[in-house]
């Protein structure tokens, strides 16, 4: 009896014990996880000031774009976003300086930006002011006065700050992160412990082990709680980065609609001057068509731009001999970059051949000469440098959308300035520049990028701020079987007319279409001309003498492919030339174009058209 009551007595004990223990756990458990909701808040506080930080630029982007818009062609229409925008800075600046209130380095700093803002608030009105007064040369006196400093001020200011936040983030995550590690281990240890304390109730009394039983639930709850906070903050998280998403957006957009505004203006304004002349009897138009035509055709190039930033230009690649293109590029680069920059070429021996389209690689050497002689405002050192190079798996992996293999590299080094590590992180973004407003687009690195990844090949920058930066090209070297893979397109004298050769015109745009009739007219061939696929397909039926069908891509129900497709399966001896705006992959792919495809893209000239034309006809 005694040895069955000792055995009891260290049940007991063993029960109070082990209960305690739980109990300490449990508490401990609770204690983290009060901990780990005030690190969240805390993170979740972080996140939102830099939210504040990416609105307050947004609508001061917004602001400043609205102004722009105004100076630019007095509509006040522009101004809806300059006062939206308006509107809601102040209460987001004071949003956010409460925010900061528990940072006294950041409370100054809001208070400093405040003033900054609420100045260049002032300089727009100011600018605004003068344009609704009709005084438009004092107005972009102003503009260009005041922009670069005052934006750049608070574009220095808010990265301050939210260099500020981002290290408070960081110690608050880490911090975070131990609580809810430290939560993770009490939380197995009390489940663990509580199996125990289960297996030892069911030996004592039924109203334990419900007790434990529950204190098991309330754990469970807290568990639950734990993973929905979790959750929360990769939410938060994920809000964030989807601002950031949107802050990169706009600057494209801005850019685009900056730009095309300022060429539409021109446009437009030319055509409505030489509208209202012709009116009253005065044909000196010259200059004003001129201006229109300049102004269109640079659309053309920045549309070039964009799409060569999106991997969508239509590519020829074909074999390039990368030494004798700089030995050719020589006169012009010279003449380019001016006497004060001088040119040193060191080609390889033995150099293997590219595969590459060969103008877009001569634009690309030429911007990227161009922007080092930027560099080096009072004269300095380009050299070119060519090398056959293989890219391991290791360098591969350390750099994106890159393959390993053998590549053929273009470098072009400068003595110039360099970049600091900001700009280096933004160098390719598209409408990014440091130069002064209206001496760059900041198309040319993004173009080159874009180009170079089109064609599986890849650029690396190396820099260093006072010592010069080298961009390197990389491109695939060529398959030696693939030389004349190509089919080579006789070349026409430029000009060359038609011969009254009959010619189905098909595109679903009306007003393109009759552009199109008009040109094809003009440059002395016979026009027929079709809607959609349906009715060119007939056409082509009961005219046997059409020597060519020239077709829009994209098209509705039938695309320009599939119809040229059919109409060479009825009339195997037809010329067929496609057009388009957008090179879909109906006609290219991986953008290259395919084997044998004739393609002119909008908009084109008449010269352009008649070299294209020739050039199918005679292939």
């Amino acid at each position: 009896m005694s040895g069955r009551l000792k055995a009891l007595g260290t049940l007991y004990w063993s029960l109070v014990g082990t209960t305690l223990l739980a109990g300490a756990i449990v508490v401990g458990t609770f204690w983290l996880a009060a901990r780990s909701q005030r690190q969240d808040d805390w993170v979740r506080h972080t996140l939102a000031v830099r939210n504040d930080f990416v609105r307050i630029s947004s609508q001061l982007q917004r602001a400043e774009s609205g102004e722009r818009g105004f100076l630019l062609t007095g509509q006040d229409s522009y101004l809806d976003d300059y006062i939206r925008a308006v509107g809601l800075l102040p209460a987001t600046i004071d949003e956010m300086a409460k925010l900061v209130t528990d940072n006294p380095n950041q409370v100054g700093a809001a208070g400093h930006l405040s003033e900054l803002v609420s100045v260049r608030l002032g300089q727009l009105r100011a600018t605004i002011d003068e344009r609704k007064a009709g005084h438009a040369d004092a107005a972009l006196a102003l503009f260009e006065k005041d922009e670069a400093h005052s934006t750049e001020a608070i574009r220095l200011l808010l990265a301050d700050m939210y260099a500020e936040e981002n290290r408070l983030l960081e110690s608050r995550e880490s911090s975070a992160a131990r609580f809810e590690l430290l939560l993770q281990i009490f939380g197995g240890a009390a489940l663990a412990l509580i199996c125990v304390i289960g297996v030892l109730v069911c030996h004592y009394t039924r109203r334990a082990f419900l007790e434990l039983v529950a204190t098991r639930n309330e754990l469970v709850v807290k568990h639950e709680q734990l993973v929905e906070q979790i959750s929360r903050r990769e939410a938060a998280e994920s809000e964030l980065r989807q601002a950031q998403k949107m802050e990169a957006l706009g600057q494209l957009t801005g850019g685009i609609a900056h730009d095309f505004n300022n060429m539409l203006a021109v446009i437009i304004g030319s055509v409505e001057i030489v509208q209202q002349r012709i009116a009253r009897g005065d044909y000196g138009v010259d200059r004003f068509l001129q201006a229109a035509n300049n102004a269109a055709e640079r659309a053309v190039a920045l549309t070039g731009h964009l799409l060569a930033f999106a991997r969508r230009q239509p590519l020829s690649p074909a074999p390039v001999d990368s030494n004798k293109m700089i030995a050719d590029m020589s006169y012009l680069l010279r003449s380019t970059l001016g006497e004060h920059i001088r040119i040193q070429t060191v080609p390889a021996a033995d150099l293997w051949r590219a595969s590459a389209d060969a103008h877009r690689l001569e634009n690309a050497i030429l911007n990227i000469a161009i922007n080092a002689r930027d560099a080096m405002p009072e004269g300095g050192k380009l050299t070119i440098e060519t090398a056959n190079v293989h890219l391991d798996a290791a360098y591969c992996q350390r750099n994106a959308e890159v393959e390993p293999g053998d590549y053929v590299m273009i470098a072009i080094s400068d003595t110039g300035t360099g970049m600091t590590p900001e700009i280096m992180s933004r160098v390719f973004d598209p409408f990014y520049t440091t130069k002064p407003l209206g001496k760059g687009t900041g198309l040319g690195l993004s173009q080159v990028y874009g180009f170079l990844k089109q064609s599986h090949g890849h650029v690396k920058i190396y820099t260093e701020v006072g010592a010069g930066t080298s961009v390197k090209l990389y491109l695939p070297r060529l398959a030696e079987k693939s030389e004349d893979g190509r089919r080579q397109l006789p070349r026409p004298s430029k000009g060359v007319h038609g011969s009254g050769e009959l010619v189905l015109v098909v595109e679903d745009d009306s007003l393109v279409r009759d552009q199109t009739i008009e040109a094809m007219r003009e440059l002395g061939y016979a026009v027929l001309d079709s809607a959609n696929a349906a009715d060119a397909l007939a056409i082509l039926d009961r005219m046997p003498k059409i020597r060519l069908l020239f077709t829009d891509v994209v098209m509705p129900d039938v695309n320009g492919k599939q119809l040229a497709d059919e109409a060479l399966r009825r009339h195997p001896g037809l010329k067929v030339l496609f057009t388009t705006g957008y090179t879909a992959n109906a006609v290219m792919h991986g953008g290259v174009l395919d084997p044998g495809v004739n393609l002119i893209s909008k908009p084109f000239t008449l010269e352009q058209l008649a070299d294209k034309v020739r050039a199918t006809l005679g292939a």
